[in-house]
């Protein structure tokens, strides 16, 4: 991401996935952003959920905004506030619109303590406005109030820029997070208090060409293919569908929008959001299933089998879970109140695959196997009942999960964005995350559901602009892509 400014005061920003922002013998300056890795907990945490619209946010024709809790934040950069520069690590999130830190102030919130706070008794610069505030998000919400300050990203210097200065703080995501705030890269009309976006500033404090990341050749490869924001607020693109394809046949064409779908483009998400019908549908063509469902299905491919011959063998079905290792002492009611344990609270506990929900799954197969054998079922119809059983749980935690082994075998999945044709890869849309000695993999696909007229909606996250060198242009309100050098 970068932000240039061309006459007639034109702002620019563009997504890459790293930038440091300094001056180079191009004329361009650069921003490279620290990655914070993900860990399985964090990201099963994560959440993008949509409500009403705060009173307190200019977009009253939109219905309804989005809200996510950035436990899944992987990219942050630094900036300074004040004079002295007071540095502080933030999120450039292009879906939000108001920069705010932690202040020194804030007292109460122990998150405050772990980050860096902005002091403004050591600030020649500031000048307080006062007008207290709250942003809320899928996590909760923070409050504080407006100050006003000199705010600097690397050479670049925005005098008199709103901000706020935050005095409380929900215990998650902040207590964990490496970067200390958020600098928003919306527009105004998403802005609480309708505080000036930083870009906006921009525009008006400086002339001539100024660039903060911009257009580096050596990022994209071929032409940009612009489409016109749909709607002023968060970075939309409009006419927005999408298919899925294995090799050289299609396997799925959606046109879920009679006419058209709008995408928001969001920096601040790893995630791709859609509507509920559409994101199970991908998830199922790609193979990826709840972590429950996931773990019942290991159970059955590992172990089905031998528990079929050992009841046909006529072993006692209460012991044949001891008997392969999976539980150290039986009890079917203590299976069934696990299994509604493990459900509700979407946990594993222990190893990846977790001893006690291994157990559980077992002697739930064992005896759904039992009741296929009443039935006088064939072996074959019986596991093909039994892995349907097991896709039917419910999944808490709204992730799937896919098996690492065959990322190959997976299809791209194309979105058409103004007649245009982005394709990702399994390597763009599945998420790796280490854990432990080994690697699990999540689909980046989530269910969100926005109702019309500002639904059905779409948010692409990093997993597309890192496949995408995007351009946020303020200045003809458009949106450009193109496919990135990375």
């Amino acid at each position: 991401m970068g932000i240039k400014f061309l006459l007639p005061a034109i702002c620019v920003c563009t997504w890459i996935t790293s930038w440091l922002l300094t001056e180079s013998s191009d004329g361009l300056a650069r921003i490279t952003l620290k990655k914070q890795p993900l860990d399985l907990k964090r990201l099963n945490a994560a959440r993008i959920t949509q409500e009403g619209l705060d009173s307190n946010v200019n977009d009253q024709e939109a219905g309804v905004i989005y809200l996510k809790n950035y436990l899944d934040i992987q990219y942050y950069g630094e900036i300074g506030i004040g004079s002295p520069s007071q540095r502080f690590s933030v999120v450039f999130d292009t879906a939000s619109s108001n920069l705010w830190v932690p202040s020194s102030k804030c007292l109460f919130s122990i998150p405050c303590h772990l980050h860096s706070r902005f002091r403004a008794s050591s600030s020649s610069t500031y000048t307080k406005i006062g007008i207290p505030c709250t942003i809320s998000y899928g996590a909760g919400a923070i409050s504080g109030f407006f100050g006003l300050d000199h705010v600097k990203v690397g050479d670049i210097v925005v005098e008199d820029q709103e901000f706020i200065e935050i005095t409380k703080e929900p215990f998650l995501p902040f207590l964990i997070a490496k970067y200390d705030g958020i600098l928003g890269l919306g527009f105004q009309d998403i802005s609480v208090e309708r505080a000036n976006p930083l870009c906006r500033d921009f525009t008006s404090e400086f002339g001539g060409e100024i660039v903060f990341g911009g257009l580096d050749w050596r990022h994209f490869r071929g032409d940009h293919t612009y489409v016109p924001v749909a709607k002023t607020g968060y970075w939309e693109a409009w006419e927005v569908n999408l298919n899925l394809s294995f090799k050289s046949y299609a396997m799925l064409n959606v046109r879920v929008c009679k006419f058209g779908c709008a995408a928001i483009l969001d920096s601040g998400t790893p995630l791709i959001a859609g509507p509920t019908a559409i994101v199970d549908e991908i998830n199922r063509a790609i193979g990826a299933e709840g972590i429950v469902s996931l773990e019942c299905k290991s159970v059955v491919s590992k172990y089905g089998y031998a528990l079929w011959d050992n009841l046909i063998s006529g072993i006692r079905p209460e012991i044949l879970c001891v008997d392969v290792g999976l539980c150290s002492y039986n009890g079917s009611q203590r299976a069934r109140r696990k299994l509604k344990t493990v459900v509700e609270n979407g946990t594993m506990k222990g190893s990846a695959l977790g001893e006690t929900p291994m157990c559980t799954f077992c002697e739930m197969i064992v005896f759904w196997i039992q009741v296929q054998l009443k039935q006088q079922k064939t072996k074959d119809i019986v596991f093909q009942h039994i892995n349907q059983l097991c896709e039917t749980l419910p999944n808490p935690i709204g992730k799937s999960f896919v098996n690492c082994d065959y990322l190959e075998l997976l299809p791209d999945i194309t979105f058409t964005i103004g007649n245009k044709s982005f394709p990702l890869t399994p390597h763009h849309y599945i998420i790796k995350v280490e854990e432990g000695c080994s690697t699990v993999c999540v689909s980046s696909f989530i269910c969100l559901d926005v109702p019309p007229p500002r639904g059905p909606l779409w948010v692409l996250g990093d997993r597309f602009l890192s496949a995408y060198h995007t351009v946020f242009d303020f200045g003809n309100m458009r949106v450009g892509l193109a496919k990135s050098a990375n």
